[in-house]
This record gives C-alpha cells, structure tokens and sequence, in this order.
C-alpha cells in the first residue's frame, strides 16, 4: 500500500510533467517530510490578534 507522500510525489510529478526516478523517491520523500514538519511548526506558531505584518523592504 502505498503512503500518502508517495501518492502527493506521484500527482505532483505527473501535474508538473516532471518525472522522478525511482532512485530520487526516498530522497524527495525526505525532503516532502522536513518540510512539511517545519511548516506545522510555523503553523502552530500562536499569534495574538492584534499582531501587524511586517513591512515591505525592497533592495
């Protein structure tokens, strides 16, 4: 049975037209999951209500 990842690895490369060789599987899958792991960090974060957004600083 395959694992959620793989399936969302399969859809994203057949959606973008860009394969994955099966050697770069466990690497991609690596990549998927310290992602995904830092940004429930991120999104757990609590913020107060009245917190503003950052300004825009341009170059």
């Amino acid at each position: 049975m395959a694992e959620p990842l793989d399936d969302y690895i399969d859809a994203v490369s057949k959606a973008l037209a860009l394969p994955v060789d099966e050697a770069w599987r466990p690497a991609v899958r690596a990549n998927l999951e310290v992602s995904l792991r830092l940004g429930r960090l991120v999104d757990e974060f609590a913020l107060p209500d009245e917190t503003e957004p950052a300004p825009i600083f341009t170059a």
